[in-house]
C-alpha cells in the first residue's frame, strides 16, 4: 500500500516540478589573469580584504607572514609564487589546504573565514590568547596541536565521477522569487569520507545558477525551475564540478522507499529526490533552506583528502 502511495505521489509531483541540470567542466576556479587580481585574491584569503599601500609593501608583508622573502625576484614572480603557495596544490598541499586540514583536525569543521581570523580563533580556543609572529610559524604550531606534528595527514586522491555527496540548500528555491541567472548557494550536509579520507567537510560551500524559471499559469501549466549545481568546495579548496544525475536520483529514490510512511518529510520530485521538507504550494515550487538532496561529481577530480580514519580500506 505504501509503495502504491509513493508511486502515485511521484507521478503527481513529477508534473509539478522538473529540474534539469547542466554539467560544468573544470574542477578548479579560474586563476586571476593579472598580477593585481592575484595579489587581491591572496590578501582576501589571508586577511579577509584587499590591503592598501605601496605594492612592494603589500607583497613584502605577505612574504613575511606566509612564505620567504624574494627581494631579488621581479614583483610579478613574487606575486605568482605567493599565489601558488596560497591556492595551488600542484607541488604539494597549498596553504588553504593545510589551513582546512588543521581547522578540521581541531574543530571538526571548516570555516570560510580568512586565515588571519581562523588562526586567531583557534589560538584563542586553545590558549585563551593569540600569539605573535609570522602566520606560517603559527600555522605549524597549530598543526602540532591538531596532528601531533607539523606533518599533516593529507593524501592525493582521485575521486571518480558520480561520487555522491549529500548537500542542503542555503538559498530557498521558490519559483516565484527566482529568475534566470540567480545564484543558488548550498553546502555539504555532512562530511563526505571515502576510504578514510575526508573529501568534503560538512558546511563546505557550493554554488549553482538558475538556468530557467517558468511560473505556474492557468490551464494546468505548472511552475518549472532549471538549476545547474555547478561546483562544491573540497577540503583542499578545489571546486569540484557537480551535477544531479542518475546516481543521485537512484540514491534518493532508495531512501524514499526506505522511509516507509515518512512521506511528509521525503518526496521524490521528478528526476530528483528532495529530503527534509519539500513544500509544494499548489503548483508552485517552494523548497526552503535546509532541504537536503544528493548530487554527484560530474567527472574524475584529483585533490588532497584528509586522513581521518586510520586503518581504513584502501
Amino acid at each position: 500500500m505504501i509503495r502504491k502511495m509513493m508511486r502515485s505521489l511521484c507521478l503527481m509531483v513529477t508534473a509539478i516540478f522538473m529540474v534539469e541540470l547542466v554539467a560544468v567542466s573544470g574542477a578548479m576556479a579560474a586563476t586571476p589573469e593579472t598580477m593585481q587580481d592575484k595579489l587581491v585574491a591572496v590578501e582576501k584569503a589571508a586577511y579577509g580584504e584587499a590591503q592598501t599601500g605601496a605594492l612592494l609593501d603589500r607583497v613584502s608583508r605577505l612574504e613575511k607572514d606566509f612564505t620567504k622573502s624574494q627581494p631579488n625576484e621581479s614583483v610579478m614572480k613574487r606575486v605568482d609564487d605567493i599565489y601558488e603557495k596560497m591556492f595551488m596544490n600542484d607541488l604539494g598541499p597549498s596553504l588553504i589546504t593545510q589551513m582546512n586540514a588543521i581547522e578540521y583536525g581541531l574543530t571538526q569543521e571548516v570555516s570560510m573565514k580568512s586565515i588571519q581570523e581562523r588562526v586567531n580563533d583557534m589560538e584563542m580556543t586553545l590558549a585563551g590568547k593569540t600569539s605573535e609572529g609570522p602566520y606560517i610559524k603559527r600555522i605549524e604550531t597549530l598543526a602540532g596541536y591538531a596532528f601531533g606534528s607539523s606533518t599533516m595527514p593529507l593524501e592525493a586522491v582521485t575521486i571518480p565521477a558520480n561520487t555522491l555527496v549529500k548537500v542542503s540548500t542555503v538559498t530557498p528555491i521558490n519559483a516565484k522569487n527566482l529568475k534566470k541567472g540567480d545564484q543558488i548557494e548550498y553546502q555539504a550536509a555532512e562530511d563526505a569520507i571515502e576510504n578514510g579520507l575526508l573529501l568534503f567537510a560538512k558546511g563546505a560551500p557550493g554554488y549553482g545558477t538558475v538556468q530557467k524559471v517558468t511560473q505556474a499559469r492557468n490551464f494546468g501549466r505548472d511552475a518549472e525551475v532549471e538549476i545547474d549545481f555547478e561546483s562544491l568546495r573540497a577540503i583542499d579548496g578545489t571546486d569540484a564540478s557537480m551535477l544531479l544525475g542518475e546516481e543521485s536520483k537512484k540514491k534518493m529514490e532508495s531512501m524514499a522507499m526506505a522511509a516507509g510512511a515518512s512521506l511528509a518529510g521525503m518526496l521524490v520530485l521528478g528526476p530528483i529526490g528532495v529530503i527534509g521538507g519539500a513544500f509544494i504550494h499548489g503548483k508552485n515550487i517552494d523548497l526552503p533552506a535546509g532541504t537536503e538532496l544528493y548530487i554527484q561529481t560530474s567527472e574524475d577530480v584529483t585533490l588532497y583528502g584528509l586522513r581521518v580514519e586510520s586503518g581504513a580500506a584502501e
